[in-house]
């Protein structure tokens, strides 16, 4: 496995014994701890500077039991969907771009390590769940998810250090199946009763808390550097409740783990077409994402409007991905300077000879490419009617200049406000800017 570096890491049990002793190999120390009445127990070791050095951890109430080939470094947890689940080696005639290279590249000597937690329910949270930590051996990373094993790759790279992630997923879930019901029950929208009978419950991954119960409760004595989380598409219907939710999912997530405002870095869903490309439901789920960036402290988004698949819910280009969720940590978790992973957020508007003129805040110089004509772009007068306008980065100023002669008063512009369309504005750095709206008018499928 893979501990945090630098840490005071948690290590916990259950035992027959009153005493339990753990000594770690690298500082050779013990520690001790007495187990409660159900005969749990719980410490805290001190970890160092992360490293290629294999340790090991001996715990004993009595008999001892040794933990090998530890590696001390990063640690990640990967939560969410079908995209963060979906593993290297494809689905059913869905596959990965590249995956076969990190495939058959993968080396078991490389330090990644990789712990996929068992799809499951519960009512209850549990304390027990699926899991194992495996070495970066070909067949592992096949079915590793492609999103946090390109993260991984990338962060392990540029760090040297080994990498250790989590992986908590399940394809088509919501983000009320990951809450616990302490959390979600202030929302009325969710009827908790069926987590009090005993009835038989098919499809788990659909219930609200259940998910929560049996793949992150856990696993939430695990000490971690942060979160990654994909997911959202099994909401699109209700954005603002979504909107609502996933600040209140985090605060969880952050107060289950007890190691202060962690940071939270999530994937903002691609385009697809759903029931119809030039439909705008998938856009205001992912404007509620948008918005949660403000609200949600230490967190940051990956935009995927540029690498969407029209026709496949499952974008084949996960490397993008994974690699833009580590220029997020590297930067804000791990203070790399020389770059801004940052998407582009729109700031404000002024109308000027007939021209919509459009400022974000990356400053006069952030916006890219020049001199192209961006696609996407629609604007609409007083009557609230849109239509496809001509857009290009102002010279000098480094804002969207946008214009429509169907529109000679412009009074609202959209970029890529549809289900499906693909993202062409950036910012110098080459992150794609989200679908965005300057108007809040009320929009009927």
């Amino acid at each position: 496995m893979v501990l945090q570096q630098n840490s005071s890491v948690k290590l916990w049990g259950w035992a027959d014994g009153k005493k339990v002793t753990v000594t770690t190999s690298w500082n050779n120390r013990t520690y001790q701890a007495s187990t409660d009445k159900d005969g749990a127990w719980l410490v805290k070791v001190d970890t160092p500077k992360g490293g290629y050095t294999p340790y090991s951890i001996t715990i004993s109430d009595g008999t001892p039991v040794t933990l090998s080939d530890i590696l001390i470094g990063e640690v990640w947890i990967c939560s969410g969907q079908s995209n963060m689940e979906m593993p290297l080696m494809g689905k059913a005639n869905q596959p990965i771009a590249d995956a076969v290279d990190m495939i058959v590249r993968a080396k078991p000597s490389r330090p990644i390590r990789i712990c996929t937690i068992g799809q499951a329910g519960a009512r209850k949270p549990q304390k027990d769940c699926r899991a194992q930590w495996l070495k970066n051996t070909p067949e592992v990373v096949s079915e590793a998810s492609a999103t946090a094993y390109f993260f991984a790759d990338y962060l392990q790279k540029v760090l040297d250090v080994p990498v250790g992630i989590i992986v908590s997923s399940w394809g088509g879930t919501a983000i009320q199946a990951w809450m616990s019901r302490e959390v979600l029950a202030p929302f009325k929208a969710f009827d908790l009763r069926f987590l009090d009978d005993t009835t038989s419950i098919e499809r788990p991954k659909y219930k609200p808390c259940m998910l929560y119960n049996a793949m992150i409760a856990p696993v939430e004595q695990y000490t971690i550097k942060g979160f990654l989380w994909y997911q959202g598409e099994s909401n699109r219907k209700d954005p603002d409740l979504y909107r609502r939710l996933q600040p209140a999912f985090v605060k969880m997530l952050r107060e289950a783990w007890g190691q202060g405002e962690l940071p939270f870095y999530y994937v903002q869903i691609a385009p697809f077409a759903y029931e119809g490309a030039e439909l705008v439901g998938s856009a205001l789920l992912r404007e509620a994402q948008l918005l949660n960036l403000k609200e949600i402290p230490n967190s940051n988004m990956v935009v995927t409007m540029d690498i969407g698949d029209r026709n496949c819910i499952h974008p084949a280009r996960k490397r993008k991905v994974g690699e833009r969720l580590a220029l997020l940590a590297l930067s804000g978790s791990y203070g790399l300077k020389g770059f801004v992973p940052d998407t582009p957020v729109y700031q404000s508007m002024e109308v000027a000879n007939g021209k919509a003129y459009l400022a974000f805040d990356c400053g006069s110089e952030g916006l890219a490419p020049l001199g192209a004509t961006i696609s996407g772009v629609e604007v609409a007068g007083s009557d609230h009617v849109f239509y496809p306008a001509t857009a290009q980065i102002e010279k000098y100023t480094g804002r969207l200049e946008v214009s429509c002669e169907k529109v000679p008063a412009p009074v609202a512009v959209r970029y890529c406000f549809r289900n499906y369309e693909q993202g062409t504005l950036y910012s110098r750095y080459g992150i794609p800017v989200a679908s965005f709206r300057t108007d809040t008018w009320e929009v009927k499928e």
